[in-house]
């Protein structure tokens, strides 16, 4: 689930959205975290709505990190530390019993706001012996942000980094994103959560009910739309407007 996101909206339009403040740290004052492909492979800084600060988006690094670690030496950590997969996502399953963040999930909560995120659809096909694989894009119907549920964490050095939510996936998400690729194998989806529930998320005194709940009622398949685009997505020049244009594919036989 859910490796690359896509957010072109400016810092100035999140702001008016969500009521917010940037605080941009040691980054330049006309900084834009926008993305056609935010590859979250290369831990790119996206905008994220702390639960500790309230009031503002701070920019973080995609790729959550322990407490103990150093941020500025991301790459060899998760060199290091191939099993935690790049710390992109966490399964909303384990949040409570995670032995690095069953306590964040209580007190650092996030908020990432994006435009649409990717999914990859293994398709009947073969070429030169391998599934034909497209990569499909994901959006609200009504074209406004999608609200991502994340944890963050705070570093040694204080960068922020964070970690994506996902679930059990519904049926549009299975039906799209049918080739499981984790260790438990079964399909997955992002928690993304309606602006109400996004509020209510970043609120203090949540006890594990509470945040269950959120987690269990986040936005219906019926709210998202979603297409075949180009394969070149994951190429060098993937960061592009016309990334997500509707691409036709003979191979691609659901009805979604």
């Amino acid at each position: 689930m859910c490796y690359g996101t896509r957010l072109v909206r400016k810092a100035e339009q999140l702001e008016f959205n969500f009521d917010v403040e940037r605080i941009l740290g040691e980054l330049a004052p006309d900084t834009e975290l926008t993305y056609h492909h935010a590859n979250g492979w290369a831990h790119p800084n996206m905008w994220i709505l702390p639960q500790e600060r309230k009031g503002n988006m701070i920019p973080a690094k995609w790729g959550i990190m322990p407490s103990a670690a150093n941020g500025a030496e991301y790459k060899d950590y998760f060199n290091k530390n191939r099993g935690a997969y790049g710390g992109l996502n966490l399964r909303s399953e384990d949040l409570f019993d995670h032995y690095m963040y069953s306590e964040n999930i209580f007190s650092k909560r996030c908020i990432i706001p994006v435009d649409g995120f990717y999914e990859p659809h293994t398709t009947k096909a073969t070429v030169k012996g391998k599934p034909f694989k497209v990569p499909f894009y994901f959006k609200k119907k009504d074209d406004s942000l999608i609200n991502l549920a994340g944890v963050y964490n705070i570093t040694q050095d204080k960068m922020a980094t964070f970690s994506i939510l996902t679930k059990k996936a519904t049926p549009l998400f299975e039906l799209v994103h049918n080739n499981p690729s984790n260790k438990y194998g079964d399909y997955r989806r992002p928690v993304a959560l309606d602006d109400n529930e996004a509020e209510y998320w970043l609120e203090d005194g949540h006890d594990r009910g509470d945040i269950q709940d959120i987690l269990d009622n986040d936005l219906s398949d019926y709210e998202f739309e979603t297409w075949a685009i180009s394969k070149d997505l994951n190429k060098a020049d993937g960061n592009r407007a016309n990334i997500i244009d509707r691409i036709e594919y003979s191979e691609v036989v659901i009805e979604y």
